[in-house]
């Protein structure tokens, strides 16, 4: 019986604790073979020759569902690509972070876009995410995960939230598999402003 309960006690605590860093942790396993996140870390800052390019990400825009975002209408920007939900606790706690890195950055060559994940157009809950949390980056709709999927398949598709900061040449320079604070998220951008 003691046994039981404190097995019982480890899963709750374990369950709390991936709770605290993200709606879905990545402990649920990508699509492909099984990886977990790249080199086992849910922070990873990548040097230039060992970055993967992202091609072919849009998705219908959150704010105006006439219109489509592409990754290319930012060429020669630093974007930083935001995964959330309306229903993930988590992407409500950063939102404010990220509206302030992006605030602090915009007028510099960087640019924000968020992907939404599971909601669909005509859907007003990611509209009221955005309105409610106050974000001024334009989001796109992504349920069936396409746009992840460009992003690269060496991340997970189940992760909520993830943030990745891309370089001019729209290559991956950083990862977060997790929440990202301001002050982390703008000196990753900072960084790779100053690459040239």
């Amino acid at each position: 019986m003691r046994l039981a309960r404190r097995a019982a006690a480890l899963v709750v605590l374990g369950a709390v604790a991936l709770g605290a860093s993200g709606c879905v942790q990545y402990s649920d396993q990508a699509a492909k073979g099984g990886v977990i996140a790249p080199g086992g870390k849910v922070r990873q800052f990548y040097e230039p020759d060992k970055r993967s390019t992202v091609e072919n990400l849009s998705g219908r825009s959150v704010m105006d569902e006439k219109t489509t975002l592409k990754l290319s209408d930012y060429d020669g920007k630093v974007v930083v690509i935001n995964v959330w939900g309306s229903w993930c606790a988590p992407c409500r706690l950063e939102s404010s972070e990220l509206e302030r890195t992006y605030l602090a950055t915009k007028d510099r060559g960087v640019q924000f876009l968020g992907i939404n994940v599971r909601e669909t157009a005509g859907d007003d809950a990611a509209r009221d995410f955005i309105g409610s949390q106050g974000l001024t980056y334009p989001s796109i709709y992504d349920p069936p995960g396409r746009a992840l999927l460009a992003i690269g398949e060496q991340y997970p598709t189940t992760v909520v939230p993830m943030t990745f900061v891309l370089d001019r040449k729209h290559r991956v320079a950083a990862s977060y598999l997790t929440t990202v604070g301001e002050k982390e998220l703008l000196g990753t951008v900072e960084k790779v402003l100053g690459e040239g």
